[in-house]
């Protein structure tokens, strides 16, 4: 990981330029006059990236940097959030940063039919297991779970135990995002309730198992390191956390008008808080995720529980890492955490919209297939689902403890099911070992076009 270069302070590019006499006094007189761009071409660039750039005309690299910090320091405001030496966080709302949360009020608190439409209980039970699980899945992989999502999401849908760490980390991430789901949306943010959301995260998972739900210790020295072990940061001593995590506490729970911090936004920054502060041996990211999403749904935005910010964050984990870097070497200016994970947000919000698309696509494509004449028995709404899924999957294999678990019903309920399926050839009865599966067949769309068969289900 490369850890971004330190700007320049701006108080030596002044005197620099006060040194120059009236040829310095002009160029002041330019930068303090004009009008200058928090984000010049609507990119927040930090000095790393930007001293490769041509300046404006008549400016250096660091006369350029000094108007672009002055125009910051005027929508900047202060956070409760100190770092190791004291100073305060900051935050801004340039123009993207405002455009992105209006979109994401406008997308995440509003009625799900504007997206498209979910006619059924089924439906929604549906896309919101898909999203837990796949955020349990990624978010334990960007803490180093080596597990498969294939193999991760049959472990979940047919709600077996763990058969290692990984999986245990995904199980544990799983189950915490569901206490976080039934939680009482109105109760505040407290240091018993973070404990306990750490305690399901990491239960099983850490060398020392008692780590699990308590603080770390003074003994206990915890750096951010990269694959090469490059310390990244690292975070305040173990006897300030108490006071620390109370304050993180307070700023979630806080609804005071003046200064005022918008939900998303203040959603955001709890994620970087406890990311920054470390208060636990590990877990800490897993954690900090998860208050995201307990802050979005406390707020209002109940989309967020049908979207994976961790799956997104898995494809490009140094982007994400550089906005915590960019952060801590820019004079504690979150704004380019804020940005990089409302931009993630955003990217997470229109890929539900393209799923719940090919969703409904797929949807009236098997219905319209089930109604042709001859199609056979009608179907429930679970053994619908398992066609659709089967439609695009040949081959896919289908168990009677699985389809129970998805879909949370009895084992008789899922065993009537999946024999019906067969019964109508729809699905091929096959013994794997010693247990009975099902099979989508690659022909299912010929089978739903020509009629009923009978794959035989006399074993069972």
């Amino acid at each position: 990981m490369h850890i971004p270069l330190t700007p320049p302070a701006t108080e030596d590019e002044m005197r620099a330029l006060v040194a120059q006499g009236s040829a310095g006094a002009a160029t002041l007189s330019r930068i303090f006059g004009g009008n200058n761009d928090a984000a010049p071409g609507g990119r927040y660039r930090h000095w790393d990236k930007l001293r490769h750039l041509v300046p404006p005309d008549g400016l250096t690299h660091g006369q350029w940097w000094l108007s672009i910090k002055l125009a910051r320091g005027a929508l900047s405001q202060a956070l409760p959030l100190r770092d190791v030496q004291g100073r305060p966080f900051t935050f801004a709302m340039p123009d993207a940063a405002q455009r992105m949360v209006h979109a994401i009020d406008r997308d995440a608190s509003g009625a799900i039919e504007s997206l498209a439409p979910l006619p059924t209980p089924h439906d929604r039970l549906h896309y919101l297991q898909r999203s837990l699980g796949e955020e349990a899945i990624t978010s334990s992989q960007l803490e180093g779970a080596a597990t498969t999502r294939k193999v991760a999401r049959q472990m979940l849908r047919e709600r077996r135990e763990p058969r290692n760490r990984g999986e245990r980390m995904i199980l544990n991430n799983y189950r915490g995002l569901r206490f976080i789901a039934e939680r009482t949306r109105e109760a505040d943010l407290t240091p018993e309730f973070i404990h306990e959301l750490h305690a399901i995260l990491t239960e099983g998972t850490l060398d020392d198992l008692s780590a699990a739900g308590r603080f770390r210790r003074d003994d206990e020295q915890i750096v951010v390191q990269d694959e090469n072990a490059l310390i990244l940061h690292t975070p305040p001593s173990a006897v300030e956390l108490p006071g620390r995590l109370q304050a993180l506490c307070d700023f979630a729970n806080s609804s005071a008008e003046s200064p005022f911090v918008h939900p998303v936004v203040r959603s955001i920054l709890l994620h970087f808080w406890l990311a920054y502060d470390h208060p636990f041996t590990d877990g800490n990211g897993r954690t900090a995720r998860a208050l995201f999403y307990w802050s979005m749904a406390r707020h209002g935005y109940w989309l967020m529980e049908y979207v994976s910010i961790s799956s997104l964050l898995l494809q490009a984990p140094s982007r994400y890492a550089r906005a915590f870097l960019y952060t801590e070497t820019d004079g504690n200016d979150t704004t380019y955490f804020l940005l990089h994970q409302m931009e993630t947000i955003e990217r997470a919000i229109h890929g539900l919209h393209a799923w719940l698309d090919r969703r409904m696509a797929e949807r009236r494509r098997s219905l319209d297939l089930l109604k042709a004449p001859g199609a056979g028995p009608e179907l429930n709404h679970r053994q619908l689902a398992l066609v659709r899924h089967g439609l695009d999957h040949p081959g896919a294999l289908y168990s009677i403890q699985g389809h129970r678990g998805y879909h949370q019903v009895s084992y008789g309920t899922a065993r009537a099911d999946l024999l019906g399926l067969s019964k109508a050839g729809l699905l091929e009865l096959v013994k794997v070992g010693r247990a009975f599966q099902f099979v989508a067949p690659d022909d299912l769309d010929r089978r739903l076009k020509s009629g009923p068969g009978d794959a035989g289900t006399e074993a069972l």
